[in-house]
């Protein structure tokens, strides 16, 4: 019997109060105002009590709900603090936790898909789930060869479940708008519902992480277990230990927050110059801070520590890494060729044939978005975010006019996605990142004069920056 959609009547009529909500909030906020509050305490106060609402119903949901949830937890950098402060153990909660499965669920789904003797294929098997996220739930096993592993099982109708939610958020995307200033909520769950198909695909996960498991087996810096065991909604991955990047988040040094944000970014950017591949779901869930190999765990040079990396289910396809238009419009950007920048903005479709733009007005509106590429460290914070977000969204801005008139082709999509989630990490970390050496190694045309070098050596693996 499905467990995840749990009767849909009931999940749909939990996820449709939440605009009646919204409504009732914003008589409420009407009613402060003529009461004499001011504009902005109230806007802030809606703010929260709307994010206190979505969240907890999220958070008793799996499926689409959790996913979007997942999502939009990342921009939790985004808000303001007095906002952001009071449910952000809530995102922290949505990017480690959803309810588990009955025990019974699970070994019905085990041996429909590995077989009624699924058991001889353990030595071990803990029927406690060490993790559960938005589609499916990890067990931690001994495989019958010795082995640690990870076995991830999926929800019973976790696909039927996805494509509701997030149908049904759909229809009041334009409500959220508030919690994330300057970023449209409606592409983002449309842009999820896309990739419904891949991400409950386990072969297609399975192999992802296999070609990530080969190209970074031996490396210093990012660690992927290897795949034991694939089946239909069953994968079984060896397992991995490690401070969930959550924790660093929370509490950790500031030694740890900068070396995980480093390997961070010089996995986003190395990953798909190495694989080909786009891991693009990058909430902090996914990502482990692991000791040197051969260090115990917490010992070790902090300069030495690696990044685990975690579910492959969702990735952009790039056979030849990220495109180089990236890099050579950001190079450009960063040397002032308005004019050079525009061009190709418009030939890249960033700009329609229809609209007509000052190529001024648009270098303007991108310096201070590049800006961490241009230092030779840059601190991340949520400060500066904030500021970003403010820039964008205020409607009485020349920026928020500027960025209405911009367009986002669908292949940069899930590109950008995964920076601006990337981004939203750093900000939580509140790293301090040497970006322009990632950009310098990994990013095909940042370097004008060396960028096809760069681009031969990151594809033999050979390029990575200091740590």
């Amino acid at each position: 019997m499905s467990d995840l959609p749990r009767k849909a009547v009931t999940r749909t009529a939990k996820l449709a109060a939440l605009p009646l909500g919204f409504a009732g909030r914003a008589t409420w906020g009407l009613g402060k105002r003529i009461g004499g509050k001011s504009a902005e305490i109230v806007a802030h106060e809606l703010q929260q009590r709307t994010a206190e609402q979505l969240f907890k119903v999220l958070g008793e949901l799996k499926g689409g709900a959790m996913k979007f949830g997942q999502a939009l937890s990342v921009f939790e950098s985004a808000l303001p603090e007095e906002v952001a402060g009071p449910y952000r153990a809530a995102l922290t909660k949505l990017q480690e936790a959803a309810p588990p499965m009955p025990t019974r669920t699970v070994h019905e789904a085990l041996a429909e898909r590995l077989g009624e003797d699924w058991r001889e294929l353990f030595l071990e098997f803990e029927d406690k789930p060490a993790a559960a996220a938005s589609i499916g739930q990890v067990h931690r096993a001994v495989w019958h060869d010795g082995r640690e592993v990870a076995v991830k099982v999926q929800y019973p109708g976790a696909g039927e479940a996805l494509l509701s939610d997030l149908s049904q958020l759909s229809r009041f995307a334009r409500l959220l708008g508030p919690l994330i200033p300057g970023m449209d909520i409606k592409p983002l769950i449309t842009e999820l519902r896309d990739r419904v198909s891949e991400e409950l695909d386990y072969e297609l996960e399975a192999e992802a992480q296999r070609e990530h498991a080969a190209e970074f087996a031996g490396d210093l810096d990012v660690v992927v277990p290897d795949v034991v065991h694939q089946s239909d909604q069953v994968l079984v991955t060896e397992w991995m230990d490690g401070t969930p990047l959550a924790d660093v988040i929370s509490g950790g040094t500031q030694e740890q927050r900068d070396r995980a944000g480093q390997l961070l970014a010089r996995f986003l950017f190395s990953g798909p110059a190495r694989t080909g591949l786009l891991h693009a779901d990058p909430h902090p869930g996914n990502f482990r801070l692991l000791p040197a190999a051969g260090a115990a765990e917490g010992d070790g040079d902090p300069a030495e520590w690696r990044l685990g990396v975690l579910d492959f289910g969702t990735v952009d396809r790039l056979p030849g890494g990220l495109p180089r238009t990236i890099g050579d419009s950001l190079r450009m950007t960063l040397e002032g060729e308005a004019d050079a920048v525009y061009g190709v903005l418009c030939e890249e479709g960033f700009v329609k044939e229809s609209i007509d733009l000052d190529p001024d007005a648009v270098l303007e509106y991108l310096l201070p978005i590049i800006e961490p590429a241009e230092a030779d460290r840059f601190t991340f914070t949520r400060g500066w975010m904030r500021t970003q977000a403010a820039r964008i969204a205020d409607p009485r801005s020349p920026a928020h006019q500027l960025g209405k008139q911009l367009n986002l082709p669908p292949s940069y999509l899930l590109i950008h996605r995964v920076t601006l989630s990337t981004i939203g990490v750093l900000c939580q970390l509140n790293a301090t990142v040497r970006l322009r050496d990632e950009l310098e190694s990994w990013l095909p045309g940042f370097l004008a004069d060396a960028g096809a070098g760069a681009e031969a050596d990151a594809a033999a693996g050979g390029v990575v920056a200091e740590a």
